[in-house]
């Protein structure tokens, strides 16, 4: 298995989604079942995805949550499967149970919009030894985007992440396992959002590689008007804008057309 230091110490990585939920706001469940979730896995991988996120809860906006056995049945068995195709798997989950399971069923990434705050969330990643992406979320996902306020979006977002970052050191889990995720979407406004994409390179020196997730996202609706399967011109343009400021992991739904931008940004851009 490839581990998550080796893939980010080279070129910018292109994660792709995996949503083993019968409610994700963008795909609405065509991949709930493991095997179209695996069907799905191999298109993204045939189209350039450095490694996949899978996840079985949906964080939407109002989104309910589900048990640990309902999560731990929707994505194990995709887990296993793509790990012992030797694919690097993250797994987006907030549950320390559910990140134990998925570290020992091959994944070397843990992908938190709590960013580790559940009891036993940090202790279960400086255990298993794997990555961990720490997000921002003002709220939880069924009260997140009712009314969130900032008096500096950027700051805010920053002071937290540093806290976290901070938090996950003193637990044990080094520098170099570490990944931060401003979330997008999560708690904020669409000039918040705006805000946030247009100062990301000032989270570029917080000492860890940025993941960012924009594709297909309402904001990207609200600017161009359209609905979430039509978005994938929005989502592209976005995923351009956070590699001209920084981030180094683009979580995507559309991997083809985001690696064919990312090649001619990076044949024009790089020496």
């Amino acid at each position: 298995m490839r581990q998550f230091q080796n893939l980010v110490s080279s070129r910018p990585l292109v994660m792709g989604i995996i949503n083993v939920t019968p409610d994700s706001f963008s795909d609405g469940g065509l991949f709930a079942s493991t095997e179209s979730a695996l069907r799905h896995a191999a298109q993204l991988i045939e189209e350039g995805a450095d490694l996949l996120d899978v996840g079985g809860e949906s964080t939407r906006p109002g989104g309910t949550p589900v048990s640990v056995q309902e999560e731990l049945h929707r994505i194990i068995p995709v887990v296993k499967a793509l790990s012992s195709m030797n694919t690097p798997v993250s797994v987006d989950t907030s549950k320390p149970e559910v990140m134990r399971a998925a570290i020992e069923a091959g994944a070397i990434m843990i992908n938190d919009v709590n960013a580790l705050r559940a009891p036993g969330a940090l202790e279960a990643i400086a255990e298993g030894g794997v990555a961990v992406c720490l997000m921002h979320m003002q709220g939880d996902p069924l009260s997140m985007q009712a009314n969130p306020q900032y008096n500096d979006v950027v700051a805010e977002v920053k002071d937290f992440l540093r806290q976290r970052l901070n938090a996950a050191e003193a637990a044990g889990i080094p520098c170099e396992r570490l990944v931060i995720d401003p979330g997008f979407g999560f708690g904020k406004t669409l000039s918040h959002n705006i805000e946030l994409l247009r100062h990301l390179d000032q989270f570029m020196d917080m000492g860890v590689p940025v993941l960012v997730g924009l594709s297909r996202k309402s904001m990207l609706g609200k600017i161009t008007g359209n609905e979430v399967g039509d978005r994938v011109h929005a989502s592209v343009a976005a995923a351009l804008l956070a590699r001209a400021k920084g981030a180094r992991i683009l979580r995507v739904h559309d991997v083809k057309a985001t690696r064919d931008a990312l090649a001619v940004y990076d044949a024009v851009n790089m020496v």
